[in-house]
């Protein structure tokens, strides 16, 4: 079987016959094959079957030729491993059964363990590395917006509790993306052991931030985990979401 290589090889910048572009559209407006999936199953009882999950990841890649597979998860699937209890609700996003709240909700987080908890995650990734002759991209979500959910409760259009935690109490706002960022780091470094090819990290709504406030309280951690991770030659992805301009 033949590996095409082509996106790696645009990350690090060397020479391709052409060079790969990302449409971000979502499988459930395109593809009626997913769309009967999701009738019989939500997102994280697919996440949770190996098999199945690596069977709608390679979807696309069959169906579209594309240069990359994206693994099929959530950003939100390892909070359940420190301490977080949530579900996905349809049309509404990640709903936090216990949010944070005070330094005590943050004291009570525990360390990730990826191998325990989160092993039909990595067991998906050793599937498709064997499966696929493209790259596979993993991901995980950004400190900052992972914290707007912890906090907020649910999904916000104007993060006014995550702020207020910021801005009113950083102390306690810095103990979280340091825990945060250390959960980030373990996951995605289990990732890459598992067979991924290019880590992204997605801040989807950092852009609710003005520049100052980005600065001062979010990219410190998105450094460290860069830095933390820079041992590791595969290439890696910050993507600032909505608004980051």
């Amino acid at each position: 079987m033949s590996y095409n290589d082509r996106f790696v090889r645009a990350c690090r910048k060397e020479s391709v016959d052409r060079v790969p572009v990302w449409y971000m559209r979502q499988a459930g407006r395109y593809d009626p094959e997913y769309r009967k999936i999701k009738e019989r199953y939500s997102l994280l009882e697919i996440c949770r079957q190996p098999e199945l999950a690596a069977e709608v990841t390679l979807m696309p890649v069959r169906k579209l030729d594309v240069d990359a597979a994206i693994l099929y998860s959530d950003i939100m699937n390892p909070v359940a491993s420190i301490g977080i209890d949530f579900d996905i609700v349809a049309n509404v996003g990640p709903v936090i059964a216990n949010p944070i709240r005070s330094r005590a909700d943050v004291e009570r987080l525990k360390p990730i363990d990826v191998e325990g908890d989160l092993s039909h995650v990595l067991e998906t990734i050793r599937i498709l590395d064997r499966e696929l002759d493209v790259p596979l991209i993993t991901f995980a979500g950004a400190p900052f917006t992972i914290a707007s959910y912890l906090i907020e409760g649910r999904p916000s259009r104007n993060y006014l509790r995550t702020k207020e935690m910021m801005y009113g109490a950083p102390d306690v706002w810095h103990l979280l993306m340091d825990k945060l960022g250390d959960m980030v780091i373990a996951y995605l470094r289990a990732h890459i052991a598992a067979g991924g090819k290019a880590i992204q990290l997605f801040d989807s709504w950092v852009g609710a931030l003005a520049p100052d406030d980005f600065r001062h309280f979010v990219l410190p951690t998105v450094e460290r985990i860069f830095a933390e991770l820079s041992d590791l030659p595969q290439p890696k992805i910050y993507f600032p979401g909505v608004g980051s301009g």
